[in-house]
Parts: structure tokens; C-alpha cells; sequence
């Protein structure tokens, strides 16, 4: 067994390095790319002569228990390049990182486990395999991995493993896993009919249904509706710039890979738009400002596009074209923290209706030993993290500091929810940002009369429309609340000859979105087809409920709610 004091990064670690043995075992002219540990496990990635099995992972996890039965140390020891390019003749994969860590200048690190495997790594592992519960990893699945992450590359095949302590944590994860696969957001989103993917339109770039944009579209609008009680303005900006746009913000020397480029028929160079702030930047630029008209503040919904490499797409998670609900407040030093905390009071109220109330708080802050990634000066970053701590210390509420984790323009709070499997999420997120306002000369007019300085705070409440709405259907296992459902209530007529006063009823329940079914189906079937779609409130209606102007209503978690009048059943929804 396990010993509980061994860090489980040490085991997955080590695990990474039994798992690249036991395929050698198999393939001795596999070529080897890297193991790191990840979340709940670890990865191997290897040229291979032919495709993986589900077969083959089997007989690499009996190969792997073997080591671990055998007792195997791990030993580090530092060579030369020199030393490292003869152990790792013939490994290609491993003479390009050879090559690239030898820029550092630093020695390189070789690790032995017994006698079976020896891999470049710079550790840590357990001292022996007796450590590692032999019960507590399995190999999870094999996917396709260009090398170091660029198409151009060849692919390669990852190995996925997972590992944990002990048997219990591992067979509680896989049930979790389980129950996460009939939730994925891909399979329900089809099922539900919310949104589809086109190879016409090309992979990552969904399309939206009508029940899928009425979801978007509520969520949207409640956003709004918080925001403009706070004094928001809405803006529109073009979905394209001119590259000089993102020179001045930064954005092209830090996302130049990232960025869709379009050249137009006279040479000039233009963008799609990864992100608004800098478009805004030029909306509060227009004019002169007054001290007094600050705040200034501009809501924006709209559509964003990044160059994501086809392997890193997942679903809505993780796409081309995403959709933020963007906004920028334009403020001067003293008004931040009175900024910042509206936005906190729209995200609490936003989280709450939707089903997140428990959010825990991240600063997210910049690596002071890497300044060179960051906008600004280390004096700067100091003064924004202040305001940042300060407005925490307000709310009385306990944050996690990250290190590292900041924009490249400023520091963030982030809002993390834990969905129905305990799984986090970062979503909503506040941004102060100090730079861009310096980079594009942002000012008001003084109480003397004297151009000030002013600030940007950066708000997303759903961040990417897209992504949330990944979270929210995964949580909710597509039975989404009452007020996000597309159709809300769906009325099922027995016989056809019950059509007439189904369309009575609909007309009767104009506050809510309503379906009929009118399909040529036995009324078990119609009720399971509605059920299928997990929606809310199903009334069935037939010679009974014709004659007493009633209907029977059943309800998607209550089951049969029985007869009634319509106008009780309004009452009780509502």
C-alpha cells in the first residue's frame, strides 16, 4: 500500500516513468516524448508503429504492476549534454529537449528506475516502486498530441493515467468520471438540440439552435439587466482591427500565434478580435472627459475568435469563436474599489440565480521573479494588487493568492464555483488594469484643470458564453432551472382530436415558452420524448380535461402533480 506521507505527485511522476517502460517493453523502437504529471494523473506521449488499443493499455498496466512488485529505486544523476545526446541516441523527441534545455546553460538530469528504464527529467519520484499502491492508477484512455503542442509536428499518441493514494479515491474518481461522461456537455447539447457543429463551417466554431440562442439570450439579458441598474452603457465594436491596435495594447507581441490575420486586397493587415478591451479603449478616447463624468462605464456582448490548435478544441469548452459579456469602467484611483465592488454585487446576484452561491475567491497575481511577462513596472503591480487586497478586506471574505496567474496587463480576482460533481470552475473575474490606460494616453480633465491619469477595470461575469454554458448544462445534467428552459412547459394531447383545446391552453400561458406535441406518437411515447428533453412541466390534456377546462399536470422531478385548472397551474409555477 501507498504510505500517506509520499507526495502523489512523486507517484504520478514515478507512474509516467514505469508506464514509458512497460511500452518499450512492448515497442522497443517507441520513441519517447514526455510524461508529466497533470490533474488526477499523469501522461506519456510516443511515436508508436501502429494505433493503441484498449488491449494494449491492459497489458501496459499488468507491466507496470509487475515493476512495482519488483521494487524499483529511482536514482537522479547530472550529466553533460554531451553525456545526455549519447543516452539518447536515436530518441528525437528527447535530442530536441536536450537542445532546447542546453540554452539554459544548466546541468541536464538523467533518471534510472532499476534497470528497466532511464529517462531526462528533472524528478521528483518516489525512492522505490514499493510505494506506489499497485490498486490505487489505471490507465484512463489514449488520445492524439502533436509534438510540443504544434500541428506542424508529428502526432504522437498519449497514454492517460490516473492515480491516487488509494483504491477508494481512484474508484471514487472513476464513478465521478462515469457520471461526468452521461453530463458531457457535447452529448446533451445534441440530444437537447441547443447547438451543433458543422465540418462545412469548420471544427470549433458552433452554431447556435433556436432553443440553444433562447439560453444565451436570457442569461445575456439578465447580465444586462444587473448592469444597467449600476449605470452601464451598452457599445458595439467591429469584429476586426487594424494591427496597430494590438501593437499599442500589447496583445500582438504576447498572442501574435493566437490571432486569425486577414490581409485586404490593398496590403493592409487586419485582425479578428481575441479580445475587446483595446476596441473600448478607443470608445472612451473619443473625446475629452471631465472628472466629472467619470465613471464611465460600457457593457459589451459580443463575439471573439483565437486561433486554438485543432487538438486543444473541446465542445464549447474550448473553442474558435466564443462570445464574452465583456465590460470596461473607466474610473479615476479613488473610485476602484467603489467599481469593483458594484461588479462584485452583480456577479454575487448573477451566481446565485443561476445556482452558484458558494464562489470562492482567487487573487490572481503576477510572478515578481518574471517580471519580463507582465505590462508595467514593478511599482505598478504593487499599487493594483494593493487596490485588489483592499477590496477583498471590504468584502470580509477569505482569498486565495496565486501567484503567477495574473493578466499580462493587471492583477484579477477570479470566482471559482464547484459544480454537482465538486469540480472547480474559474468564471466570473474583475481585472484592474493600469497599463492600456498608460499605453493609449487614457485622461480626464482635473479639478485644476489638468489632464489625470485614469484606470480600466476589466469585468466578465459569464467570461465566455460558450464555456458557462458548458458548466451550466454539466451541472444541471441538461434539467436546467425553470427560468433557463427553453420550453418550459410542453402540452401533450392524447388524440389529435384533443389539438384544438391544447392550443387552447397554450394560448392560455403566454408568460411562458410552450410546445405542443403534436406528433403522431402514442401519448406514452409523446411523455417520454418530453421527458428525453428534460423539460420542466408536461400537461396532458384529453376528453376529461376538455370537457373541465383542467389539464393533468406532471412535473420533471415531482411526477404527477394531478388535475387542475389552468389558472391554479399558473399559480403554482409562479
Amino acid at each position: 500500500m501507498a504510505k500517506q506521507n509520499i507526495n502523489i505527485d512523486n507517484i504520478r511522476h514515478s507512474l509516467a516513468h514505469l508506464l514509458a517502460a512497460a511500452v518499450l517493453q512492448q515497442f522497443p523502437k517507441a520513441k519517447l516524448g514526455i510524461g508529466p504529471v497533470i490533474e488526477n494523473g499523469f501522461y506519456y506521449d510516443f511515436l508508436l508503429p501502429r494505433s493503441l488499443t484498449p488491449d494494449d493499455l491492459k497489458r501496459f498496466e499488468a507491466t507496470m504492476r509487475q515493476f512495482i512488485k519488483d521494487r524499483l529505486s529511482f536514482s537522479g544523476k547530472k550529466v553533460t549534454v554531451v553525456q545526455a545526446k549519447n543516452q539518447f541516441k536515436g530518441q528525437r523527441f528527447k535530442l530536441d529537449l536536450i537542445k532546447e534545455f542546453s540554452k539554459d546553460k544548466k546541468p541536464l538530469t538523467v533518471y534510472k528506475t532499476g534497470n528497466v528504464f532511464l529517462d531526462l527529467c528533472r524528478g521528483g519520484h518516489v525512492k522505490n516502486t514499493s510505494e506506489i499502491n499497485p490498486d490505487a492508477f489505471k490507465l484512463d484512455k489514449i488520445a492524439g498530441a502533436y509534438w510540443r503542442g504544434n500541428e506542424k509536428n508529428p502526432q504522437l499518441q498519449r497514454i492517460y493515467g490516473l492515480a491516487f493514494e488509494t483504491k477508494k479515491e481512484l474508484d471514487e474518481y472513476s464513478a465521478m468520471m462515469e457520471e461526468a461522461k452521461k453530463r458531457d456537455h457535447k452529448k446533451l447539447g445534441q440530444e437537447l438540440d441547443l447547438f451543433t457543429f458543422s465540418e462545412l463551417v469548420g471544427s470549433g466554431l458552433p452554431l447556435w439552435t433556436p432553443k440553444g440562442t433562447i439560453i444565451r439570450n436570457l442569461l445575456d439579458d439578465f447580465v444586462w439587466l444587473l448592469r444597467k441598474e449600476r449605470g452601464y452603457q451598452k457599445v458595439e465594436i467591429p469584429h476586426i482591427t487594424k494591427k496597430d491596435l494590438y501593437e499599442i495594447s500589447g496583445h500582438w507581441a504576447k498572442f501574435n500565434n493566437e490571432l486569425f490575420k486577414i490581409v485586404t486586397r490593398e496590403g493592409h493587415l487586419f485582425a479578428m478580435k481575441p479580445m475587446n478591451c483595446p476596441h473600448h479603449t478607443q470608445i472612451y478616447k473619443r473625446r475629452l472627459w471631465s472628472y466629472r463624468d467619470l465613471p464611465q462605464r460600457y457593457a459589451n456582448t459580443t463575439m471573439c475568435y483565437r486561433d486554438e490548435q485543432t487538438g486543444e478544441l473541446a465542445g464549447l469548452s474550448r473553442a474558435r469563436s466564443f462570445t464574452q459579456d465583456d465590460a470596461h469602467v473607466f474610473c479615476r484611483q479613488d473610485q476602484i474599489i467603489e467599481e469593483m465592488d458594484k461588479i462584485w454585487e452583480i456577479i454575487k446576484k448573477f451566481y446565485t440565480a443561476v445556482g452558484f452561491d458558494d464562489l470562492e475567491i482567487r487573487l490572481s497575481l503576477h510572478d515578481p521573479k518574471q517580471l519580463e511577462k507582465y505590462l508595467g513596472t514593478s511599482k505598478l503591480w504593487k499599487l493594483m494588487e494593493g487596490q485588489l487586497r483592499g477590496l477583498v478586506k471590504k468584502r470580509g471574505v477569505k482569498a486565495v493568492e496565486a501567484v503567477g496567474e495574473a493578466a499580462f496587463y493587471g492583477p484579477k480576482i477570479d470566482f471559482l464555483a464547484k459544480d454537482s460533481l465538486r469540480r472547480e470552475w474559474q468564471v466570473a473575474t474583475i481585472q484592474l488594469d493600469m497599463n492600456l490606460p498608460e499605453r493609449f494616453d487614457l485622461t480626464c480633465v482635473n479639478e485644476g484643470g489638468k489632464p489625470e491619469r485614469i484606470v480600466m477595470i476589466h469585468a466578465a461575469i459569464m467570461g465566455s458564453i460558450e464555456r458557462f454554458l458548458s458548466i451550466v448544462i454539466e451541472h444541471y445534467a441538461g434539467a436546467l432551472p425553470f427560468w433557463l428552459a427553453p420550453v418550459q412547459v410542453k402540452i401533450i394531447p392524447i388524440a389529435d382530436r384533443h389539438l384544438d383545446y391544447a392550443q387552447e391552453v397554450a394560448k392560455s400561458l403566454v408568460d411562458f415558452r410552450v410546445e405542443i406535441a403534436n406528433e403522431s406518437e402514442t401519448v406514452g411515447k409523446k411523455i417520454r420524448n418530453a421527458e428525453l428533453q428534460k423539460i420542466p412541466y408536461l400537461l396532458v390534456v384529453g376528453d376529461v380535461e376538455r370537457d373541465n377546462k383542467t389539464i393533468r399536470a406532471r412535473e420533471r422531478q415531482g411526477g404527477d402533480l394531478g388535475e387542475m385548472s389552468v389558472e391554479d397551474f399558473i399559480k403554482k409555477v409562479k
